[in-house]
């Protein structure tokens, strides 16, 4: 037996309308072709579907299954066709987010809040990126953003710039080196140096001045929270390197102070790399855009 959608739309709507003629008004077909398509049905299930003889017309005992089987896959086939045609409109589809960058949770948090009330039928979802490689993610297409201050030149990916920043020194206002005007890597050997839990090749002291002038701090101290690095910092326990935009969120204490790393300073973007066929979707145009305007309030500061 070969049952088609229309059939159980057909069974439906006899049995709603009580007739052939209003369900062939509704089905917008002619009453010929719906008893035509009843009687092909009846034909290959072997057995009739209606009680032809009552009125309103009823359905048979064999009619009442297919009715039972309606009432359970229409439902489901027409919310599968809206979603298509959400995903064909670009309100619908998946935004998972690898993030590169520890201290980029407290940013992404108000842009993806900005995100959700324009975009809830999208399923954001956000992976820590520094515990896997998220650009070969990527690529793979087991997420669809990657926020990342390193860009790579890969086939089919596209890093759209979201903002510079400057990571700064941070340490306790009466610490030796407040004195200074800015800070070298020299000035780091026999310091307690406290970061956030990432491998240190993504972080912008180490990529950036540590490790090219080979200088080694005394220790390392590793702190999930940007709060807890500047109580400790503040406590005159270590010094730290942030994004300036960071240190700017945090309510002002006046027991830190921030200084540039080197005299030049040190400038770094960060980046959301996407798909480069993803790029011109809705939602994702729009993430973009959150993020711009997100950017620009913390560069305000």
């Amino acid at each position: 037996m070969h049952i088609e959608f229309r059939h159980l739309r057909t069974i439906k709507a006899i049995h709603e309308a009580g007739g052939l003629a209003r369900a062939a008004d509704q089905l917008n077909i002619t009453q010929s072709a719906l008893s035509h398509q009843i009687k092909g049905l009846e034909d290959q299930a072997g057995v009739e579907l209606f009680v032809r003889r009552s009125k309103p017309m009823k359905l048979s005992a064999a009619g009442l299954r297919l009715l039972r089987l309606a009432d359970q896959v229409l439902p489901q086939v027409e919310a599968a066709m809206a979603e298509f045609d959400g995903l064909r409109k670009g309100s619908v589809g998946r935004l998972h987010i690898a993030i590169e960058c520890h201290a980029c949770f407290e940013w992404l948090f108000p842009v993806l809040e900005g995100f959700r009330k324009s975009w809830g039928d999208v399923d954001v979802d956000i992976r820590p990126g520094l515990a896997f490689d998220a650009l070969p993610a990527l690529v793979k297409e087991e997420v669809d953003v990657v926020i990342s201050s390193d860009p790579e030149d890969l086939p089919g990916v596209t890093f759209t710039p979201l903002f510079e920043y400057h990571p700064v020194f941070v340490a306790s206002a009466s610490h030796p080196l407040a004195e200074k005007p800015w800070i070298d890597a020299q000035d780091f050997r026999g310091e307690t140096l406290i970061t956030y839990p990432v491998d240190r090749a993504r972080l912008d002291i180490f990529s950036q001045l540590l490790t090219p002038a080979k200088v080694e701090p005394a220790a390392i101290r590793q702190v999930e929270l940007t709060a807890v690095i500047l109580l400790l910092v503040a406590s005159n326990r270590g010094v730290a390197v942030l994004p300036d935009w960071v240190v700017r969120e945090v309510k002002y204490n006046s027991d830190y102070i921030t200084r540039p790393l080197t005299e030049a300073g040190i400038t770094r973007h960060l980046y959301a790399a996407t798909r480069t066929e993803d790029l011109d979707k809705p939602f994702m145009m729009d993430l973009i855009r959150l993020a711009g305007q997100e950017a620009r309030r913390l560069q305000s500061q």
